[in-house]
């Protein structure tokens, strides 16, 4: 089978301290109990109160007019892209963004829509780099519509767009005529990190969503918003794409539950990604991105044992990573907690030394 996840190993012990991605959280008691308490309606035709009351919530802590809440982070790009773009239109965005590296191509499949891969280090790409792709409006070449930031920059090591660079991106796009997206999947971690406000963060840009199903630990869904009428269109996609739900408001409440009681300790998890990268820092021949964020990049080569044999001997330890662009990632979250770092930094201490 090429596209559908394998079966678990029946063999590989039960993973005990979960680095894989901040995707793993589960929803805790409380969230279980606001969700089992959510007065629901009909999603799709508008009537569910707790799903409604979450757009608006998200559209007014982002500073928009409107938001729709989506199953997932995925079609909160893919339907951006569809409302802001026509079939052979260009996006411009960097080079390791989600939309060009995780989304399986569905922006070329359904759109139709051609992506301009843009360098810079750390998953950012420069005002000026994006200034100096652009070209003149020409039947010869495709029409330049979009440029999308991912906040923060997952590949990138979780790297979080400076505020000072988000403007002046804003302020070229709008000098040329394009139309400004964030993928926000984890954009309440840069804020939180960095003391700016989403509504700040996300001043200029016409279309941003929160993912609510990473490090904000709900099971379900993100929000994008933007202006009315550029949800009013979203909606049309939505129904097209199968997005539009029925009862929706069980796993609204869970998102709403993570704003009240989520967003502040996301500080935690990059406090437990600073002391990950610490100790892995320590260890001899361990190369060691120092984190922004929740996320935490690492080579051991230099220590005499590849990425992928690290990752497989963890998982015969109970922990569980990935590997991502050539590095480990290791991603801190709801369900890690301090003493599960140190012990993931005494087993790579240990893989070491019997290397």
């Amino acid at each position: 089978m090429l596209y559908t996840p394998p079966p678990i190993d029946p063999k590989a012990p039960p993973v005990r301290i979960n680095l894989l991605s901040d995707t793993q959280t589960k929803p805790t008691a409380a969230m279980r109990e606001a969700m089992a308490r959510a007065e629901v309606g009909d999603e799709q035709v508008g009537d569910d109160p707790t799903v409604n009351a979450l757009c608006e919530r998200v559209a007014d802590l982002l500073g928009k007019e409107a938001a729709v809440y989506m199953p997932s982070g995925t079609m909160c790009n893919v339907t951006a892209t569809l409302v802001h773009c026509r079939p052979g239109d260009e996006i411009l965005a960097h080079e390791t963004a989600h939309i060009i590296a995780r989304e399986g191509g569905a922006h070329a499949a359904i759109g139709g829509f051609q992506v301009t891969q843009l360098k810079g280090a750390d998953g950012q790409f420069t005002p000026e780099t994006f200034r100096n792709a652009l070209h003149p409006r020409t039947r010869y070449q495709a029409a330049q519509t979009v440029v999308s930031v991912e906040q923060t920059a997952n590949i990138g090591g979780g790297t979080i767009w400076k505020k000072a660079a988000l403007d002046e991106i804003v302020a070229i796009a709008k000098q040329h005529g394009l139309v400004t997206h964030m993928d926000g999947a984890r954009l309440l971690n840069a804020t939180v990190a960095s003391g700016i406000s989403p509504r700040d963060m996300t001043a200029g840009w016409d279309s941003a969503w929160i993912d609510f199903s990473k490090g904000l630990g709900a099971p379900i869904g993100g929000v994008l918003a933007g202006s009315r009428a550029f949800i009013d269109a979203v909606w049309q996609w939505k129904q097209r794409l199968g997005g539009s739900m029925r009862q929706a408001g069980i796993c609204a409440a869970a998102c709403i539950y993570a704003l009240d009681h989520h967003v502040e300790r996301l500080a935690d998890d990059h406090a437990n990604a600073r002391a990950l990268a610490r100790g892995l820092s320590q260890i001899a021949g361990v190369e060691v991105q120092e984190p922004e964020t929740n996320l935490v990049f690492f080579k051991p080569d230099g220590a005499g044992v590849p990425g992928d044999k690290m990752v497989a001997a963890l998982r015969q330890r109970g922990v569980t990573l990935a590997m991502m662009d050539g590095r480990i990632r290791a991603c801190t979250h709801l369900d890690v907690n301090a003493g599960q770092v140190e012990e993931m930094i005494g087993y790579v201490r240990e893989i070491v030394r019997g290397a």
